[in-house]
């Protein structure tokens, strides 16, 4: 397994291998890798030929007030992961090689990243859509892979590379959760162990709030349904719940078609975020 430090030496790697006629598959992280991390290495593994992981703490999505210091980097076990998962290449650029000097290109895709979490991060976004065109350029993937329990980012970065014509697939893979429903996610590390034992609470309250759908009148209805829910975890403050359109991330109008059930919640100073679909 190579680990490569810059974006030329990515870009030359991955180039040698679309010479040979093999398919590239991409996972971007920003490293304290898990078992979602696992599941989008092996969705990658069986599809392509070769697999990169590119582990990146990206300052540029983090607000002045988040938690970008202390973001958990474990470079260790992430290379461990990637090893036993079978990663051809670990792309590890600091933040010298993907913001240098004089760099004035930012990418914001309108209308998408200022709803739910933009709402409450602003520039997040707007962050995330350009180091990930970023590391794309880099690396020249045939597909690159997205969890979907960051599901505003995956429609995002699906709209980016409709709009700007880009020719490598976002392909989105299904949340994998701990046996309790907690989605997993880096940050669950934050939670202290009370904390721990009430958040699944937040999965259960949107499957709820789906079921509730097949009766509901009003897209509200199913909202107010998965928010007292919620509203019912101890210590929890709710930053949204949200029905939307599954594509276009507006508020649903009408319980019909393909839509999908999200929130961000609050516990102590740890955000998670969670969604369900309903389909109508």
């Amino acid at each position: 397994m190579k680990v490569v430090r810059g974006p030329a030496g990515m870009s030359r790697l991955a180039a040698g291998w679309r010479r040979a006629g093999l398919s590239v598959g991409f996972v971007p992280t920003m490293g304290a890798l898990h078992a979602g991390h696992g599941s989008l290495i092996r969705r990658a593994r069986r599809r392509d030929d070769r697999v990169v992981v590119s582990i990146f703490v990206n300052p540029a999505q983090f607000g002045p007030n988040e938690d970008y210091g202390r973001y958990p980097r474990t470079w260790r076990p992430d290379l461990a992961l990637c090893r036993a998962e079978g990663v051809d290449a670990v792309y590890h650029p600091d933040a010298e090689a993907m913001y240098p000097e004089g760099l004035r290109t930012e990418v914001e895709v309108k209308g998408l990243s200022d709803l739910l979490c933009g709402k409450s991060r602003p520039g997040h976004f707007k962050g995330v859509a350009t180091v990930v065109l970023k590391l794309l350029a880099a690396v020249r993937p045939d597909r690159a892979y997205f969890g979907e329990k960051d599901y505003q980012q995956l429609v995002i970065l699906k709209a980016m590379a409709r709009d700007l014509d880009l020719p490598w697939g976002i392909v989105g893979c299904p949340i994998l959760r701990e046996s309790d429903g907690l989605a997993l996610s880096s940050r669950n590390r934050y939670l202290t162990a009370e904390q721990r034992q009430a958040s699944p609470a937040i999965w259960a309250a949107l499957r709820e709030g789906a079921r509730a759908a097949r009766g509901a009148r009003t897209p509200s209805e199913v909202v107010k349904t998965a928010a007292r829910r919620i509203q019912a975890i101890p210590g929890a403050r709710i930053d949204y719940v949200s029905l939307v359109d599954a594509r276009t991330l507006a508020p649903a109008k009408r319980l019909k078609g393909r839509l999908r059930l999200l929130a961000a919640v609050r516990l102590g100073a740890t955000r998670l975020i969670d969604n369900v679909p309903v389909s109508l």
